[in-house]
């Protein structure tokens, strides 16, 4: 790789990394192997920076790495391994480093994590399956268009649209109770 190359790649990744590893958490719920994953995308994108970078597609090309990345971990037989569901240690929570600091982490697609409710919207995130959990962040967090999905996903548009459907469909059941308001109790009611 020429010198001037090796430093737009630098420049690149410095700018881009951030952006990545929320997305690479927002598909795998673990950000340590989101870190894995942008650091796996970043080197196969090194690899390949002059085509990628004379194509013009440098934001499509790594989205559709970091994707197969996944999904090439999920087909790992020693990630098939479940953890306990409780542990005695703290869960990780959001720092306010990392850029998702619960204040309109990308308010320009209009997807607004509030910071009461982010702890369940994660973890509803987490229960849908790797597919659906990559449609949906591609769509409304990275706030691509259905067919740039697509060739992110490399599947079809119908497949996009399907999974993005049931994914919002499973979304909406698993968020229903933080999305139906209290029930105040009076008290003839509470005397019954």
């Amino acid at each position: 790789m020429r010198l001037t190359d090796e430093a737009d790649f630098k420049e690149y990744a410095a700018a881009q990394s951030l952006a990545l590893r929320r997305t690479a958490y927002l598909m795998c719920g673990d950000w340590h192997q989101a870190e894995d994953l942008v650091q796996t995308a970043l080197l196969r994108l090194y690899r390949s920076w002059s085509k990628v970078q004379r194509s013009g597609s440098r934001d499509a090309y790594v989205r559709q790495v970091l994707v197969r990345c996944l999904i090439d971990e999920r087909r790992r037989s020693w990630r098939r391994e479940r953890p306990f569901a409780e542990l005695p240690e703290v869960g990780l929570h959001m720092r306010d480093g990392d850029g998702m600091n619960g204040e309109g982490a990308n308010a320009e697609s209009g997807f607004e994590i509030r910071l009461g409710h982010r702890d369940e919207i994660f973890a509803a995130l987490a229960k849908l399956p790797p597919r659906q959990r990559a449609t949906l962040v591609l769509r409304y967090w990275e706030d691509m268009s259905v067919e740039q999905a697509a060739h992110a996903l490399g599947c079809t548009v119908g497949t996009v649209k399907s999974q993005s459907a049931r994914g919002l469909s499973a979304l909406r059941v698993l968020l229903r109770p933080i999305a139906e308001p209290p029930v105040s109790v009076t008290e003839k009611e509470w005397d019954r």
